[in-house]
Order: C-alpha cells, then sequence, then structure tokens
C-alpha cells in the first residue's frame, strides 16, 4: 500500500467512525508507527480536510446543522473543571474547545468536542492519567469555551447554571 492509499483509507475511517480514533489505533490498523499517522493526519489537513485532534483521538470536523455557537468566558480551579463541563452538557450544550489568552504567545486553543457526559468522564480520566494540567492554570482558571446549543433557551439555561455555581467569569469577582 502506498502512503496516498493509506491516507484515503485513514480519511475513509475518520468519515466512517461515530467515536474518535486515536493515531495508536489507526496505526495498528496498518502496522506502521503511531508517529508516521500523525505524520499522515498532518498532511490530511494541509490538503484542506477538516480533521480535529481531540483528547479522545481524531475526528472528522463535525458540520453543525442548526443550533448557536457562543463564547463564554469562565474562571474555576482545576477541581472544578468537571462540574463546570458537566453543568453546560447537562443544560442542554457541547463544549467545542477552552482558549486561554497567553502574554507571551497569545491565543491559544484546545479542540475538546465534549457533547455528553461520556464524553467529560472520558476527557476527566485522560487528564488524570495523563497528569497533565488544563490550559487555563495558564491563566489563573480565566479560560473561554466555544459552546454549541440547539437554541437560545438552551444557551440561557447554560448561563444560568454557570452563574449559579459561579464558574463564569465576571470581573467583580
Amino acid at each position: 500500500m502506498t502512503s496516498n492509499q493509506r491516507r484515503e483509507k485513514i480519511l475513509e475511517m475518520l468519515k466512517e467512525s461515530r467515536d474518535p480514533l486515536s493515531a495508536a489505533a489507526i496505526a495498528g490498523n496498518f502496522q506502521v508507527s503511531r508517529q508516521l499517522i500523525v505524520g499522515d493526519i498532518a498532511l490530511l489537513r494541509a490538503a484542506g480536510e477538516e480533521i480535529a485532534a481531540t483528547p479522545r483521538g481524531y475526528v472528522m470536523a463535525r458540520r453543525e446543522s442548526g443550533g448557536i455557537r457562543r463564547t463564554i468566558a469562565c474562571r474555576h480551579t482545576s477541581e472544578e473543571m468537571g462540574e463546570e463541563l458537566y453543568t453546560i452538557v447537562d443544560n442542554g450544550g457541547a463544549v467545542l474547545d477552552v482558549i486561554v489568552e497567553h502574554a507571551v504567545y497569545g491565543q491559544i486553543s484546545g479542540q475538546l468536542h465534549i457533547f455528553s457526559r461520556y464524553d467529560v468522564n472520558q476527557f476527566l480520566e485522560k487528564v488524570s492519567r495523563e497528569q497533565v494540567s488544563p490550559l487555563s492554570r495558564l491563566t489563573d482558571g480565566i479560560h473561554l469555551h466555544t459552546i454549541l446549543c440547539q437554541d437560545e433557551a438552551a444557551y440561557q439555561r447554560v448561563l444560568g447554571a454557570l452563574q449559579k455555581k459561579h464558574l463564569l467569569f465576571e470581573k467583580n469577582r
């Protein structure tokens, strides 16, 4: 199999999969190294394919039909991260990313693609297992999320629930 054929097959796998696929899992299918797959993904992205890297693996970027996207500002401790994510998904939102403003590097973002409690659990398990700090540690807990909600009512529920739990960033706090 040529490298071009492998990349075509990787693209097919990603398009057909409902779940994220890790580089290691893809590599196992082709009996190649994980690093080779990471390179293939980079080349596919450079060719215009919308592949997102999430904490659980690669996914084709979702084409959200309907719904509204909003950016919200939050502030909390690392220990409250799960509560924040559960609050968003429990009230009808999906967390697409996290964004922080770094003094040297400017805007830094990470793709999350969290749509359910299951996704939150997977994310929190990986953070714990890998012993990594969330991006918000760089900014004293202040960060942004792009969220997706079905409608304005769901967005308002998410905001209200986060505000009630003091997880939204407010200048006066």
